[in-house]
């Protein structure tokens, strides 16, 4: 994926900071979103090629989804609440994971919390963390 000119490098995590801003696949939304999307590290090379392995449409819907309303079905495609020990929120705060289906090519999971303290200013914002992709169909 080429990036726009005068575009930083993909951020790096912190020591204690796993989680790095998932850029909007294809360019900035028209409209700021209301949550902050934020990826594993583990997952940001993955997370950068989702536009060529799931299509640049469906990835922009992913992302716009999860920064404006992360918490509600989508408009396209499905999503599930998990259930079971493994869906419990990782952080205080945070929803159970959410199971969202991209096509027919894998998942990705993640958690939200619309009034997250985290970061340095510690300001409520709400902040989305995917917490897995898995690409490979199941």
């Amino acid at each position: 994926m080429s990036k726009s000119p005068g575009r930083s490098p993909d951020p790096a995590p912190g020591a204690y900071r796993p989680h790095v801003a998932a850029r909007r696949p294809g360019g900035r939304p028209s409209v700021k979103p209301a949550f902050r999307v934020l990826v594993h590290h583990r997952y940001l090379e993955l997370w950068n090629e989702l536009p060529s392995r799931v299509g640049l449409e469906n990835a922009q819907q992913f992302w716009d989804h999860v920064a404006m309303t992360p918490g509600e079905p989508p408009k396209v495609g499905t999503s599930s609440v998990m259930k079971g020990k493994h869906a419990a929120p990782k952080w205080p705060g945070y929803s159970k994971t959410v199971h969202y289906e991209v096509t027919g090519a894998g998942r990705i999971d993640y958690q939200f919390n619309p009034r997250a303290t985290e970061g340095v200013r510690g300001d409520p914002h709400g902040v989305v963390k995917i917490l897995t992709i898995d690409l490979s169909s199941h």
